[in-house]
Formats: structure tokens, C-alpha cells, sequence
């Protein structure tokens, strides 16, 4: 309909403060703690009762004798003793301790290899694809090597396990920075954010999503080279989780066997929901990747 230049119409101002309005969507209440806990929880309960039950048929079927393939029940009941009695509380507490040195080795070394990836155009050609050629070289290829240099010790292993995780958690750094809005780098600059103030102020703050995606692929590497060190290279001064393996796989005992690997098993998931995935849902928090309301659910 016409209208005339300059006035306004007051159905036209109901209809745009109705519009609004319409914005001002109510905020459900925060759920309490103990349903936060439990939305959470049940789908891993539900997912350990499924393979519980695979586990006890695969057992009915008469595949393979209780020997070689026993039931959850004593496994668990294995798995208490062990607890109980403390040593395998040791021996995974000095797997872990490994793993933390080896994997905050990785982390400075991945850091400092993303950053010069990251804003180095020349290191960048002369490094970038090596950098990605060693996180695709399985681990295990490194031992023979490790051990012909350093022989069968505790460095060896953590060589491996630091060459594991460093390129991982540089090609996140380096992902994550490649990612930068310029519209950031723009605004950084405007408000003097410059060299080593940029870097620290604008481009490792925005970077930080795939920084945290390359530490978790970074850990999951370390992890494994450590488990699989730990395998071929026993080094004395103490038991660890995978020499509990070798002599359980020597005596024949399944039930320790599969004891321990549950520890292996548990160690990995606690560390993922705990550590990464918590750090993860912050971050998607914090930068809007999901609604308030479904990241407190």
C-alpha cells in the first residue's frame, strides 16, 4: 500500500515490535546436576550392558572353550582381586605416569612445530608434508630403530611415543590456524594486536578447536605407541600394565588377560570423557557451536 516518504505506519511498528518480541525465546531452566549426570551416564550403562550380553552369547555359542574365552563374570571378579590387592593399581599408575611424560614431551614439540608450520612460509614448504608423512608412519615401524639407538630401555619407548603424538598435535595447531577468520586477524590489528600479541591474543584463542582435536588424536597415538612399547621393549624397575599382559599370555591365564585389558580399556575412556571430551564441550560452549541449553542437558 502506499505510504508516505518519512512516516510510519503503526501497523507497519506493531508488526516489527511483534517481530521483536518473537525473539525474545523463554530459556528453559538448567537442568539439575543429577539429571545433567544422568543424561550423560545411561547411554554408556546401556552400551555396556550390550556388550556384556554379546560377550556372555558369544560364550554360550561354544566358540571357543572358557579356557580361551571366559565369562564376563570372573573376568570382573579377576578385575576386583587385581584392584584389591593393589598391584595392578601399580603397575598402571606406571603406565600412565609414561604416558604423561611422553605425551607433554609431544605437546611442546607439537606446539612449537605447528606454530613455525603455521607462520613460517618456508619452514611450512620445506616441513609440512614431512610433518603429516611421520603422523601417518605406524608407530610401531619406530621400534626397531628406538631400540638399535637407545636399546631396550625406558627412552626408547618414549621416543616412540613422542614421535606418536607430536605430528598429530602440530597438523591440529596448523589446521586451526589456517582456519583463522581473517575478519579476526582485521580486527586484531585495528586494536594493535600485533607479532607475539596476535599470536597470543587472537590467532591461539580462535585456533583452540583444533588444537584440542589434534591433542586428542595426539594422546590416542601416544597411547597406543606406549601399550605396544611396553609390549616389545620390558624394561625392569617396575611392572606395568603390559607386562602383566606378557605374563598372563605366558601362563595361559584368559582371565587375567582379559582383566588387564580392561584396565587398558577404562584408562582410554576416562581419560577421552574426562579430559578431551569435557575440554571439548567448553569450547563448543564458549563459541556458540551449540545452544546453552543442550550443552547443560
Amino acid at each position: 500500500r502506499p505510504r508516505t516518504s518519512g512516516a510510519h505506519d503503526p501497523d507497519d511498528l506493531e508488526e516489527e515490535l511483534a517481530g521483536l518480541d518473537a525473539l525474545e525465546v523463554p530459556v528453559p531452566a538448567r537442568p539439575r546436576r543429577r539429571e545433567r549426570i544422568w543424561a550423560a551416564l545411561w547411554p554408556k550403562l546401556v552400551a555396556i550392558v550390550v556388550v556384556l550380553a554379546l560377550w556372555q552369547l558369544l560364550v554360550w555359542s561354544g566358540w571357543r572353550s572358557e579356557d580361551v574365552l571366559p565369562r564376563p563374570g570372573p573376568v570382573f571378579q579377576r578385575l576386583w582381586d587385581d584392584l584389591a590387592g593393589g598391584e595392578l593399581l601399580s603397575a598402571a599408575a606406571l603406565t600412565l605416569r609414561r604416558a604423561a611424560i611422553g605425551f607433554g614431551i609431544a605437546i611442546v614439540i607439537g606446539v612449537v612445530l605447528g606454530i613455525a608450520v603455521a607462520r613460517i612460509r618456508p619452514f611450512r614448504a620445506a616441513a609440512g608434508s614431512v610433518i603429516t608423512s611421520l603422523q601417518t608412519m605406524p608407530s610401531i615401524a619406530w621400534f626397531p630403530f628406538a631400540i638399535l639407538i637407545f636399546s631396550r630401555s625406558e627412552t626408547a619407548i618414549m621416543f616412540v611415543v613422542v614421535l606418536g603424538a607430536a605430528p598429530a598435535i602440530a597438523n591440529g595447531l596448523v589446521t586451526g590456524v589456517d582456519h583463522v577468520p581473517p575478519v579476526l586477524l582485521r580486527a586484531g590489528r585495528v586494536l594493535g594486536a600485533r607479532g607475539v600479541s596476535a599470536l597470543r591474543y587472537v590467532i591461539l584463542p580462535a585456533a583452540l578447536p583444533s588444537f584440542v582435536a589434534g591433542l586428542k588424536q595426539g594422546w590416542a597415538f601416544a597411547w597406543r605407541s606406549l601399550i605396544a612399547g611396553e609390549l616389545l621393549v620390558q624394561v625392569t624397575g617396575g611392572e606395568s600394565i603390559d607386562i602383566r599382559l606378557q605374563d598372563a599370555r605366558q601362563a595361559q591365564d584368559a582371565t587375567e588377560l582379559l582383566a588387564t585389558m580392561i584396565v587398558i580399556l577404562l584408562i582410554g575412556i576416562a581419560v577421552d570423557s574426562l579430559g578431551f571430551g569435557a575440554a571439548e564441550r567448553r569450547i563448543r560452549r564458549r563459541y556458540g557451536f551449540v545452544d546453552e541449553a543442550s550443552s547443560r542437558s
